[in-house]
């Protein structure tokens, strides 16, 4: 039987598995108190008083280390600590420990809450003790794991809320703060129009008073993870992979997948200038492709004592490639022009009446045909979660790789985020095509006002911006490329063909 020897020496070895100075007053000065008492019993031979807050459950603790070096070096003989868990919860210190115990280097240990003495009967319950520790710290890890599983599977996102949700410690989830949330949702709205940059969005949450930790305006960076971040349109990641959310979404899947689109293009956004002329940012040379400027000219007849503004429009000539030979163009020529196309495109009264009346006929029967629509759709729906079902069953009889799985899944999630979401749009307001297309028509009548309103030329900006007219000017002339359904409207016939070809009979 081995047995410590006369007058050994001992470390007093005191551990809290936190680096919390405020939590560590609670717990070391207590173990200290306890096995101080305890050695005045005993009759111990205290030569140092080590304590460490460092967790046990991983090998590396520095002044545990330093602590059997010195045994080693025969400063000590013994080690006293409360626990046996308080000396090792990993099989490597553990094993230090009962090496250096079976060459007797090591020749006793003390605990006020656990029996051991230096025999082969005591080195077995001290391995046993340890093996707890292990065990005890094993489990409440894979515990927390499957709580945090459990936790993604009802939907709950763990960790804190991001920017414009409110942790709700009570209900256990992320709620919408009624604050930021609004400010959030705006800056998903100005990105996704594709003329901002992420330096201009992070002086926009400024002005509103969304600012870092320090008083310091939000990194670009950190304003790319919020944009990117699918916990706002209602999904969240956990270990990579995506995961319906019980949350409120701030914004809806189809700005998430605007902005998303936005910032794949990585567009180059150039700062809008200022606006001094009604046409300029509108039309492009037909030459070499660039935009059309504009420059303010006075001239000055001495003999009438008199001035006149004159406004020039031409090309910015700001081509690498080539050379622009194309001349000016006065701004009342430039008018007169874009008139012409403007009351091209317009509606008499009669025709804007029968187009309204055919909208309301379109609008009564859309409401009986968008029932059909989301039947379908949720038949997409029940396919998708069929689908999802047979994904997962794949995946855990190790058909599908979790690589192969993990993409699968955000894609049919998506697909399904996406389909709920018109689903929504559908019974909220199945005619909200309708209120476009109504105004259409509303901006179509009042075309021959504007063209002949030569005083308020930015009006005139704006409608030719509304129509989404390609304007090219060449040759001191401007060509119109319409869209489609502008298009489509100079080529209609007269109201009262148009209700012949309907089988409606014209009225008297």
């Amino acid at each position: 039987m081995k047995s410590p020897a006369p007058a050994s020496k001992y470390f007093l070895y005191a551990r809290k598995s936190t680096d919390d100075a405020e939590h560590q007053l609670l717990s070391i000065p207590a173990q200290i108190d306890e096995l101080r008492t305890f050695a005045e019993k005993e009759g111990l031979n205290i030569v140092d008083t080590i304590i460490e807050s460092k967790t046990a459950k991983v090998p590396g603790r520095e002044l545990f280390n330093q602590m059997l070096d010195r045994i080693e070096k025969g400063e000590a003989q013994g080690i006293l600590a409360w626990h046996p868990d308080r000396l090792a919860r990993n099989a490597v210190d553990s094993g230090r420990i009962v090496y250096l115990l079976d060459r007797n280097i090591l020749s006793d240990l003390k605990f006020p809450t656990f029996w051991f003495q230096n025999t082969p009967q005591g080195l077995f319950m001290l391995s046993i003790a340890f093996g707890q520790s292990k065990y005890y710290v094993d489990s409440l890890s894979e515990n927390t794991k499957r709580g945090l599983r459990q936790k993604v599977r009802r939907g709950e996102c763990a960790g804190l809320a991001p920017l414009g949700y409110l942790n709700d410690r009570l209900n256990k989830k992320a709620i919408i703060d009624p604050k930021v949330a609004p400010i959030i949702k705006e800056l998903f709205e100005i990105y996704s129009k594709g003329n901002s940059t992420f330096e201009s969005l992070s002086l926009f949450l400024e002005s509103k008073g969304v600012i870092s930790r320090g008083d310091i305006p939000i990194h670009k960076s950190r304003i790319t993870f919020i944009l990117s971040n699918p916990f706002y349109c209602g999904f969240f990641r956990f270990n990579k992979e995506i995961y319906q959310g019980i949350h409120q979404p701030l914004i809806t899947k189809k700005l998430f997948d605007e902005v998303q689109a936005v910032i794949k293009r990585k567009t180059h956004i150039y700062p809008q200038k200022s606006l001094d002329f009604p046409f300029t940012g509108l039309i492009k040379c037909g030459e070499c492709g660039m935009m059309v400027t504009a420059e303010h000219h006075i001239r000055r007849y001495e003999t009438v004592n008199h001035t006149v503004d004159f406004i020039y429009y031409r090309c910015t000539r700001k081509s690498k490639l080539s050379s622009c030979s194309q001349p000016f163009i006065r701004q009342e020529i430039l008018t007169a022009q874009l008139n012409q196309h403007i009351q091209k495109v317009s509606l008499s009264t009669s025709d804007h009446d029968w187009l309204i009346k055919r909208l309301e006929e379109d609008r009564r029967q859309q409401r009986s045909e968008v029932l059909v629509i989301v039947q379908e759709f949720k038949k997409d729906l029940v396919s998708i979660n069929e689908k999802l079902s047979k994904l997962l069953d794949s995946y855990l009889d190790n058909v599908v790789s979790r690589e192969d799985y993990l993409i699968k899944k955000e894609n049919l999630f998506s697909s399904k985020k996406t389909i709920e979401q018109r689903i929504n749009t559908l019974e909220q307001s199945p005619n909200k095509w309708l209120e476009p297309m109504r105004e259409f028509f509303n901006t179509a009548l009042t075309a021959d006002k504007i063209a002949s309103d030569n005083i308020n030329l930015f009006q005139k900006r704006e409608f030719l911006k509304k129509t989404g007219s390609n304007l090219i000017l060449k040759n001191r002339i401007v060509d119109c490329d319409l869209p489609d359904q502008w298009a489509a409207l100079l080529r209609r016939p007269t109201s009262r063909n148009l209700e012949a070809r309907a089988g409606i009979e014209p009225a008297q």
